[in-house]
């Protein structure tokens, strides 16, 4: 997608009042469904998903602080992190000292709203600037908040792009915060980017599944309809979350399933091009959805791609996330990037010689001179490399090429770049020297 693209579609999104359930949740993903052909899907209020219960759908109105004074201190029409996100309705007088413990700020910060949530508890508040909230005077404030639970349902969406296997690499997002840039739109924007660039590829390996859904309760519904199968089917994923920002590397975090090929492909690439990608290692006590796809019961080989990470910037889950702190064009140079990791990915599995036994002729397959001198040596049909390289690169792969190896692997035991083994796959494909082997051999470590 280009930058005037994904600005036009930033700019429809951001005002819409999104949670984990309602009407903006539907708005948002109507809009994403207009650009790809998303299948969207429902789970009912009180369904019990794993641990979890899915809650009603919360709607709202409008919401106001009035001072003693008839000043208006807060007012979410004129912004959706005035409210508590799933406030619970409230309309009354209320005493300065008594409204205090509702009343959301951030002394560290006092020019910036605070988000605040409250899904699964009860409760109401309002969300300040801790300037404003200094200026409060004493006296009873008006109270009003318009907004109701009811029964209804959890929405989330998701497509698929085949390949040439039925295994599959899971795209993910999440679509429930509102007035947030980069801890919200950043993803979505850039999971649509990559099915826009998928879609053109003249060749998949894999197939692609698309996944936008609200952080946590969406992607548990999602898993408890469609676990199983991707148990069977998901050999990589990448959730998508706070990828713009200042920040130059793309940061991943690593799956839980230490050992898988995503996780093996870029701490390869990490320890070639640091300046590039980044590594944070899995932990459960904090991020997004991987935390669900890596559960135990399915355990599936998920990461997550950031650039600017979510807790590390001082606008974090504020009102200062904002399309200027995001830079839209930082979605598509991440959309760039991730692009040529799903293609590394694709080459980067296991493969297997066609004819095991002894080293192919690779003379008469013209991948090596008849006319063997040092002045050949140094001649190569592939300008990226020179001729000795590529001709160690593929013995390397020819050697290793033995159902039981990883690229990254392979790349490790020829100590040679990824890049250098990615340039020839394609060659010894053609000369039909190896074939690509869907299933992953028994786990192993790879540095």
């Amino acid at each position: 997608m280009t930058i005037e693209q994904l600005d036009s579609l930033f700019d429809r999104l951001f005002p819409i009042c999104r949670s984990i359930s309602g009407h903006g949740l539907r708005e948002s993903l109507a809009i994403f469904a207009e650009q790809m052909p998303l299948h969207l899907e429902s789970t009912p209020s009180g369904t019990q998903v794993f641990d979890w219960t899915v809650p009603h759908e919360w709607h709202i109105e409008s919401a106001t602080l009035t001072a003693p004074d008839g000043r208006v201190v807060a007012d979410f029409a004129d912004h959706n992190l005035r409210v508590v996100n799933y406030s619970a309705p409230m309309i009354g007088k209320v005493s300065l000292e008594a409204l205090r413990p509702q009343l959301h700020t951030l002394p560290q910060q006092p020019d910036l709203i605070p988000y605040v949530t409250s899904y699964y508890q009860p409760n109401w508040g309002f969300c300040l600037t801790h300037n404003e909230l200094n200026q409060l005077i004493p006296g009873e404030y008006q109270v009003r908040i318009d907004s109701q639970f009811t029964p209804g349902e959890i929405n989330y969406g998701s497509t698929l792009l085949t390949g040439d296997t039925a295994q599959e690499f899971l795209l993910s997002s999440y679509l429930c915060h509102p007035s947030m840039a980069n801890n919200e739109l950043s993803g979505p924007l850039v999971l649509l980017g990559l099915y826009q660039r998928l879609l053109r590829w003249p060749k998949r390996r894999f197939s692609y599944r698309f996944v936008l859904a609200p952080e946590t309760i969406g992607s548990l519904c999602y898993l408890d309809r469609y676990g199983e199968h991707l148990k069977q089917h998901c050999i990589g994923g990448l959730v998508l979350t706070c990828l713009g920002g200042p920040e130059t590397a793309l940061s991943i975090k690593l799956a839980r399933n230490e050992h898988c090929l995503l996780n093996q492909l870029v701490r390869r690439l990490a320890s070639e091009r640091p300046q590039q990608w980044k590594i944070r290692e899995f932990t459960p006590c904090h991020g997004s959805d991987e935390r669900q796809y890596c559960s135990p019961g399915f355990n599936l080989p998920v990461a997550q791609a950031a650039r600017t990470v979510y807790g590390a910037f001082a606008e974090y889950h504020t009102s200062g996330d904002t399309k200027e702190f995001m830079q839209v064009d930082q979605l598509v140079a991440a959309i760039d990037q991730l692009e040529q990791l799903l293609l590394q990915h694709e080459n980067s599995g296991v493969f297997e010689r066609t004819n095991p036994y002894g080293e192919p002729q690779l003379g008469r397959r013209g991948l090596y001179p008849n006319m063997n001198s040092p002045h050949s040596h140094a001649k190569s049909t592939d300008s990226l490399l020179d001729g000795r390289t590529q001709l160690m690169a593929m013995q390397w792969i020819l050697n290793l090429a033995d159902g039981q190896h990883t690229l990254p692997q392979m790349a490790h035991r020829a100590g040679m770049p990824l890049s250098t083994l990615l340039a020839v796959v394609p060659r010894l494909e053609e000369a039909d020297l190896i074939r690509f082997t869907a299933m992953q051999p028994e786990e192993k470590p790879c540095r």
